[in-house]
């Protein structure tokens, strides 16, 4: 009876360990093959269109408007390519992530209907796929995956990943007609940051609030540097009561937990380094409907969410790394390593 009890303990070993390594993939591996198998797809002009120097300025330069970007667009795909596009676009983001990311792409169709677009601005393949440099597991590359509320860049150094810039937009934040009333792309982003501001008391509150109106936009949008300029304003987490704090934790895990494995250990890594030394901000109005921004700013990271536009019916959402967003911390330390 003993060796049979045994066996089952090894084998109920054996299968956590491999559900572990199942559970914990390797994202710079996923990337590399997602890519290579792309690429392998496309046509030489195809592929011309697509890859881009590692090195060039178009590398950092990210929008979230609907507008032309460098790089293939799926409408100029075949039904395989869009797949291994799609691919390679899963490969950067966890579950959650690309439910969030292919939504908020199917949102053009609604706003298509909604403005009685042509379909030519509002196309839901009007999302373009960018690769910058020669993918490998262990190469120094990257890509980005851009369109109209979605912009997601990925580098990979030496078998890392940074993911940074990272941002979702939903227009609308809440379909209210037609066969797909109710839908909220980005719900938890608001509802969670909605429920921290609701659990402040008026002197907290006080001290929060920013702005008694709501910015138009985030502030660390493209062509600005994720770190907003001198001290961070707002409410300090060290005020929070631990409730709270459970709050703030809930909605940061939110973003940390839109990137897969390694990328979102990262994040809740910068998130724990940060402990109390975090803080909060809010402007406008706290009210349903009404709108509404808010921030939360650490040592090297920040979070920004706005639902303003379109009378606060369309959001705004990202995450940016202080003085690492498009892999300059881990590009310094490989520099660095390759010099010497």
């Amino acid at each position: 009876m003993g060796h049979a009890y045994a066996r089952l303990a090894l084998a109920a070993a054996g299968i956590a360990l491999l559900t572990s390594a199942y559970n914990r993939p390797d994202p710079a591996a996923e990337m590399a093959a997602a890519a290579d198998h792309f690429l392998k797809a496309l046509e030489p002009e195809q592929r011309a269109r697509t890859v881009l120097s590692f090195e060039g300025e178009e590398r950092q330069n990210w929008h979230f408007v609907p507008r032309e970007r460098q790089g293939l667009p799926l409408r100029d795909m075949t039904p395989t390519q869009k797949h291994l596009a799609a691919a390679l676009l899963s490969a950067g983001l966890s579950r959650r992530g690309y439910i969030k990311a292919t939504t908020i792409m199917s949102l053009e169709e609604v706003l298509r209907v909604l403005e009685n677009d042509s379909g030519e601005r509002r196309n839901p393949e009007k999302y373009y796929f960018t690769i910058f440099g020669t993918p490998g597991p262990r190469a120094v590359w990257g890509y980005r995956v851009e369109g109209h509320h979605l912009s997601h860049n990925f580098t990979i150094v030496n078998g890392r990943v940074a993911g940074a810039p990272s941002f979702f937009g939903a227009n609308p934040a809440e379909v209210r007609q037609g066969p797909r009333k109710g839908l909220r792309a980005l719900a938890a982003e608001e509802d969670l940051g909605r429920t921290l501001f609701a659990s402040l008391d008026e002197s907290q509150r006080e001290v929060a609030v920013v702005s008694p109106r709501a910015y138009r936009d985030v502030l660390a949008t493209p062509g600005r540097k994720a770190a907003l300029e001198g001290q961070p304003t707002g409410l300090s987490a060290a005020k929070l009561t631990p409730r709270q704090f459970e709050h703030l934790e809930a909605l940061l895990e939110e973003y940390a937990g839109n990137v897969p494995g390694e990328m979102a250990a990262a994040r809740r890594e910068r998130i724990r380094r940060a402990g109390r030394k975090l803080w909060f901000a809010w402007a406008g109005e706290g009210a349903p409907g009404r709108p509404h921004y808010y921030r939360v700013q650490g040592p090297d990271f920040l979070v920004e969410y706005d639902n303003t536009q379109n009378n606060a019916n369309h959001i705004h959402s990202l995450w940016r790394e202080i003085n690492a967003d498009f892999g300059l911390d881990l590009l310094e330390e490989h520099y660095k390593t390759s010099h010497r």
